[in-house]
């Protein structure tokens, strides 16, 4: 049964419980998922808490299993954390095929691991982590299901009144990133029809939490003063535990060939109205430069909604959330988004 949501969040402590608590769909996947379950790339934004869902589901749902997160570690204080919370850890480089060959056989896997900003300045690591890491992650885990990680730059940029892009819509990626993350599926999807690999790939549009995303970037621009750019005047966002929680019921729907999902809020939030909401939260009338183009990046949610259930904090909570968080001096990630960029360049 899940806690009621509080009307602020006021602390690190607080703020990772909310984010690692399970759903209903996440503790029936993990329930019914047999097997220890490995996070590939648990060290970046959103591994860590996603590991403590895991852990978490697992237990609410009676079952024993080792929750193992793989990683570089190179953020302070990460392992340890994760090793307090029950979480067993293993250090090393992915792209290591003698790391690779080390790493426990087991029957479950989230894969995380990736790379976007930067990509412009080192477009090889790029693509080796993007598109060749996929390749031989599967060829080591020939007999797991695979839970992968994507993105919504797959798709072309749409209309608002799309609605936004489906998973049945052709994919048009712009840029290297967003074309190397099509790589990344097409080989999760060759080695899933040639190995018989279980695999469902999730393409996100955008996470958020109090410490960076979306409504962040937003925020801290209304909060300094600085102008928010229009261009890009339309975007999804959903709350990073409801995206967890929806990643973690995606075991349940692994397929040859893979199961595809959008995994995004059901709205699609104006910039502009997103930031003058901020402005009468911090009593600051918020600056623009530039106007809204026909076309953004947006991701239509519905399947995943009506397969793992509607995200449970809405917009107009995570903006109130997140103004309070900045108010009083809350830590950020300092990792903005770039939800901006419009030539795909990062």
């Amino acid at each position: 049964m899940t806690t009621p949501l509080p009307e602020t969040i006021d602390d690190e402590a607080q703020l990772e419980d909310l984010l690692s608590e399970p759903s209903e769909a996440a503790v029936r996947a993990l329930a019914a998922a047999e097997g220890d379950l490995m996070l590939l790339g648990v060290g970046g934004k959103m591994g860590p808490t996603l590991a403590r869902m895991a852990r978490r589901a697992a237990e609410a749902a009676g079952v024993s299993r080792r929750v193992i997160g793989v990683s570089r570690f190179s953020a302070p204080g990460c392992r340890q954390a994760l090793e307090a919370r029950g979480i067993e850890t293993l250090k090393g480089d992915l792209l290591d095929e003698a790391f690779l060959a080390e790493l426990p056989d087991v029957p479950n896997i989230v894969y995380m691991a990736g790379m976007k900003f930067g990509s412009t300045e080192d477009p090889a690591m790029t693509w080796a982590m993007n598109a060749y890491l996929p390749a031989l992650i599967c060829r080591r885990f020939p007999g797991s299901r695979i839970v992968a990680f994507s993105t919504g730059n797959v798709y072309p940029l749409v209309t608002v009144e799309s609605g936004g892009a489906k998973e049945t819509d052709p994919t048009d990626p712009l840029g290297e990133y967003a074309v190397t993350t099509l790589g990344r599926e097409r080989m999760f999807e060759y080695f899933s029809r040639t190995l018989g690999i279980p695999v469902a790939i999730i393409r996100l549009n955008y996470a958020v939490e109090m410490r960076y995303g979306v409504l962040v970037d937003i925020a801290q621009k209304v909060l300094a003063g600085r102008p928010v750019d229009l261009a890009t005047g339309y975007v999804n966002v959903i709350w990073q535990g409801d995206a967890n929680a929806m990643v973690l019921a995606a075991l349940a729907d692994t397929a040859c060939p893979p199961f595809v999902v959008n995994v995004a809020g059901p709205e699609i939030l104006s910039v502009r109205r997103t930031a003058e909401t901020f402005g009468r939260l911090f009593g600051k009338p918020p600056k623009f430069s530039g106007a809204e183009a026909a076309t953004a990046l947006l991701n239509d949610g519905t399947q995943g909604h009506e397969r793992y259930g509607r995200p449970r904090v809405d917009d107009d909570r995570m903006i109130r959330w997140i103004a309070h968080w900045l108010r009083s001096g809350g830590a950020t990630l300092a990792k903005p988004t770039h939800y901006d960029v419009r030539d795909g360049k990062f």
